[in-house]
């Protein structure tokens, strides 16, 4: 199983179903692509040192315990996930929120609610899988044989076009996209990120 199979088996899809209002598929759907999105969005802004130096910043004091043993709605404070996420996207946020909707058919404003529940969870991720590979030190390495963030993001972004069976995010992100979930041509995710973040929010 990828790592972001692993991460997306972990999101309680039919609590955020029941917070946001709408049905387990549409929450389902909207999480499958929303996941990678920010992933994508992070691996946007690591592209750039002051990007990445302030990503690796941000991970070496997040608290993993927020998905460690289960995850809990009533533990993600979506007021830090919405400035996340407009750290993420910053301007090109709105444009974020609207074609994921469009792609998934929630709208923008299941989008802009769902977003910032997903920010925290992927950035404890993320910190528990870098873990010490960052502690203590002060490197802006977007990739490098330690383990550098680029490494990192690129072994979970990895998964993220796969789809191998099971009902995991590749095959249900396939479906919401058409199978169209690469990160270069045919109007994938990454594509579609690409063209709204042009290369990275600075």
């Amino acid at each position: 199983m990828s790592d972001i199979d692993q991460l997306f088996k972990q999101i309680p899809i039919a609590d955020i179903a029941d917070q946001l209002g709408v049905d387990k598929a549409t929450a389902e759907q909207g999480v499958a692509a929303a996941l990678p999105a920010l992933l994508h969005g992070l691996d946007a802004n690591a592209k750039d040192e002051a990007g990445a130096a302030s990503i690796l910043k941000a991970l070496s004091s997040k608290d993993t315990s927020l998905i460690d043993g289960g995850i809990s709605l009533g533990d993600i404070d979506t007021d830090d996930g919405a400035k996340i996420v407009k750290h993420i996207f910053g301007g090109a946020t709105s444009d974020v929120e609207a074609k994921l909707g469009g792609i998934t058919g929630g709208g923008s404003g299941l989008m802009s609610k769902l977003l910032p529940i997903l920010a925290p969870i992927v950035l404890a991720y993320l910190a528990g899988k870098i873990g010490g590979k960052i502690g203590g030190k002060k490197t802006t390495k977007k990739s490098s044989s330690d383990g550098g963030l680029g490494d990192i993001l690129g072994s979970v972004l990895g998964g993220a076009t796969g789809g191998s069976g099971g009902g995991g995010l590749g095959d249900v992100l396939g479906s919401v996209l058409g199978g169209a979930t690469g990160g270069s041509g045919g109007g994938g995710l990454g594509d579609i990120l690409g063209g709204l973040l042009g290369g990275g929010r600075r």
